[in-house]
């Protein structure tokens, strides 16, 4: 039986998400704009983007297989890992905004999601390491609260440093100093945060030493790691595979938001499309995109504000009783889904909508970042928790590398026409799906 652990020994152990997430939301607020700012047409845009998913589908089965496998009496089984991975991403996301060239900015977006990945597996891990079945939930909407707020605050520095004097205009094919700013803030947080972590969190060896070890020596080796990974894929609980069914459309409708909502909505909503280069009035439209994405990044933070605010009650609510996860997660995947519909109606005199859109996809977004891994970690063994955590990221980085090979561009323009604000609508009508898929989803221990 694990000890049941306290609100800030849970919060503890889970804060270096606060970096991660400075990570995740510095990317998917602004790489889009950088893409654009060194040249990149909208259509482009996934196919760059394409770094993220295939970084994630290969790097988080192996760490999560390494960490199951690792034990040190003093840096424990999955800090190790925490802090690889933060070092690298620091360095990665300060040097993202120094990119002077497409090729350059696509292969620093490479290095970012393979480093957040060596860390980000690990901390989901951890929660399930640390806590028994009944808290689950608690663990991993705590997670979710202190990803709301790292997403909340992060994707808002661009318009802060901004209003703080740092210029948010550039010659043509330059980054502003404001994102430059902003980049090296998070890369701070980012590695401040994962030590806090480190140092006020402590692990517990494995139950059984001898077996551990025994375990380890029998399946050392790179083809024994990969042979293992691929054994437990084809040994899946029918759980995993029903709930990959909802984090196919989830993932397939974040991954269009994070792509395509800066270009779409500076210019549906804000009226402010990047302009040409060889634009007769390159400067007033640039500064008007500028402006434009400086509000589509501090809109973006709402979902991260409305997720820590549904985190915290959820945390409420899975603190004092037994939650349905299956029905909770179903109607905030729904929800979402709505919030991305409404973005068709909102204009620029009616831009303040977009509160109401993100709010509702930041329910999405704190279900999306807690049920599904409470449902899982009820139904596979606490000793392969690493690997299949690691196994399950392949749900949510195969439908992103579907979208980013041409699914948006493709679905999108077919179903519903050209215009690039139908991209939102597309991950609207995924999210719904989303939410319904839940209904696949029998197991009564990942239920309640």
């Amino acid at each position: 039986m694990k000890k049941r652990l306290s609100f800030w020994e849970i919060w503890n152990m889970s804060f270096g998400f606060l970096g991660i997430q400075f990570g995740f939301a510095l990317q998917g607020g602004n790489m889009s704009r950088i893409f654009q700012t060194l040249g990149a047409g909208k259509d482009d845009i996934p196919l760059l983007w394409i770094a993220a998913p295939l970084t994630g589908l290969i790097v988080q089965p192996i760490i999560g297989y390494l960490s199951d496998r690792t034990w040190s009496p003093r840096w424990g089984r999955r800090r190790p890992y925490f802090l690889l991975g933060a070092i690298l991403s620091s360095l990665a996301l300060f040097f993202v905004p120094y990119s002077s060239a497409l090729w350059m900015a696509a292969g620093f977006l490479w290095v970012l999601d393979a480093s957040i990945n060596i860390s980000m597996e690990p901390f989901r891990a951890l929660v399930a390491d640390k806590l028994d079945d009944e808290q689950r939930s608690y663990g991993f909407i705590i997670q979710t609260l202190i990803i709301g707020v790292g997403t909340w605050v992060a994707s808002n520095l661009p318009w802060l440093v901004t209003k703080l004097g740092v210029s948010n205009t550039s010659e043509p094919g330059v980054i502003p100093d404001s994102v430059y700013v902003s980049f090296s803030i998070g890369a701070f947080v980012f590695l401040a945060s994962i030590l806090y972590t480190v140092f006020t969190t402590s692990e517990d060896p494995p139950e059984n030493m001898e077996a551990f070890e025994k375990e380890k020596a029998e399946n050392s080796g790179f083809m024994a790691g990969i042979t293992e990974i691929f054994s437990n894929i084809a040994k899946m609980p029918k759980v995993m595979v029903q709930l990959g069914v909802v984090q196919f459309f989830s993932w397939f409708a974040f991954f269009t938001m994070w792509s395509f909502s800066t270009p779409a909505l500076t210019e549906a909503v804000y009226n402010a499309p990047k302009p040409a280069v060889d634009a007769a009035n390159y400067e007033a439209m640039d500064i008007a995109y500028n402006e434009a994405a400086n509000a589509v990044s501090s809109a973006f933070g709402v979902y991260g504000l409305s997720s820590m605010a549904f985190a915290l009650l959820l945390s409420f609510l899975a603190a004092r009783m037994r939650i349905n996860r299956k029905l909770t997660h179903l109607v905030s995947l729904v929800l979402g889904g709505v919030g991305f519909l409404l973005m068709g109606v909102w204009n620029e005199s009616t831009s303040d909508g977009l509160i109401i859109s993100f709010t509702l996809i930041g329910f999405a977004w704190g279900s999306i970042l807690s049920m599904p891994y409470a449902m899982l970690s009820s139904s596979i063994p606490a000793e392969k928790m690493g690997v299949y955590m690691g196994i399950f990221n392949m749900f949510i980085v195969i439908p992103q590398i579907v979208a980013a090979l041409g699914g948006i561009n493709l679905v999108y323009k077919a179903l519903l026409g050209d215009s690039i604000i139908n991209t939102m609508m597309l991950a609207g009508i995924s999210l719904i799906l989303a939410g319904l898929s839940n209904l696949l989803i029998r197991d009564k221990r990942a239920i309640a």
